[in-house]
C-alpha cells in the first residue's frame, strides 16, 4: 500500500516537473524578446502559449522571430536602406577627391614646367660662363 502512494506521488511530481519544464522552454522566445525590447513581445508570449497546444509546431518560428530583432537596428531592413545612402555618400566623396587629385596633378605639372624652364636658363648661363672661363684659360696659356 505504501508503494502505491509513493508511486502515485512520484508520478504527480514528475508530471508537474515536465509541465513546468515545457512552459519554461516555451517562454524562452518571450524572455529573449523582453531582453531585446522587441516591439512584439506580447505576440511572442501568446504564441508561446499557443505553441503548447499545437504540439510545438510554431515554437521554432517564435524563436526566429524573437532573435531577428536587434535594438537600434530593428529587423535589419532599415540598416540596408541607410547603407545605400552611405554608399552614395562615399561615391560622392570619392568623385570629389578624384577631382581634387586631378586639379593638384595639373598644378604640379605647371610647377614642374616652370622649374624646368628656370633650370634650363640657369644651365645656359652657367654654360656661357664656363665657356668664357675656358676661353680665358686658353688665352693665358698661349
Amino acid at each position: 500500500m505504501f508503494l502505491d502512494y509513493f508511486a502515485l506521488t512520484l508520478l504527480i511530481v514528475i508530471s508537474l516537473i515536465l509541465v513546468y519544464a515545457a512552459i519554461y522552454i516555451h517562454d524562452i522566445p518571450y524572455e529573449m524578446a523582453v531582453k531585446r525590447n522587441h516591439p512584439h513581445q506580447d505576440a511572442i508570449h501568446y504564441g508561446g502559449w499557443l505553441s503548447l497546444f499545437t504540439l510545438h509546431a510554431i515554437w521554432p518560428f517564435l524563436w526566429i522571430w524573437a532573435t531577428l530583432y536587434k535594438p537600434g537596428v530593428g529587423y535589419g531592413f532599415k540598416a540596408s536602406a541607410e547603407l545605400g545612402d552611405t554608399v552614395a555618400e562615399l561615391e560622392k566623396t570619392v568623385r570629389e577627391q578624384q577631382e581634387q587629385v586631378a586639379e593638384m596633378r595639373g598644378e604640379l605639372q605647371e610647377q614642374v614646367a616652370e622649374m624646368r624652364g628656370g633650370l634650363q636658363e640657369q644651365v645656359a648661363e652657367m654654360r656661357g660662363e664656363l665657356q668664357e672661363q675656358v676661353a680665358e684659360m686658353r688665352g693665358e696659356q698661349s
